[in-house]
């Protein structure tokens, strides 16, 4: 089965998302750093149905007078692990 077009930020919505799942979202201005998660995007009315591109789209730094886009990253930090292995 081929997968669908697109990267995962347009295969899947907010809703999709598990309660622990966090992202990343970096300003492209002023590299400000945050992490949402999925009950901070749907506390936003209308949010819930939007598709990770959209929210993305929508996003704006709340950084003092920068206001600037951000860019989405998913955090899986249960994946991340060392090289643990070696010749066999």
């Amino acid at each position: 089965m081929a997968s669908p077009p697109g990267n995962w930020k347009t295969r899947y919505k907010a809703s999709d998302l598990a309660d622990h799942q966090r992202l990343e979202m970096t300003c492209k201005k002023c590299n400000r750093l945050v992490y949402i998660s999925k009950a901070m995007i749907s506390s936003i009315r209308g949010h819930e149905q939007l598709y990770l591109d959209e929210v993305e789209r929508r996003a704006r730094c709340k950084a003092q007078n920068c206001r600037g886009t951000m860019r989405m990253a998913m955090v899986r930090l249960d994946e991340l692990s060392g090289f643990v292995g070696g010749i066999a």
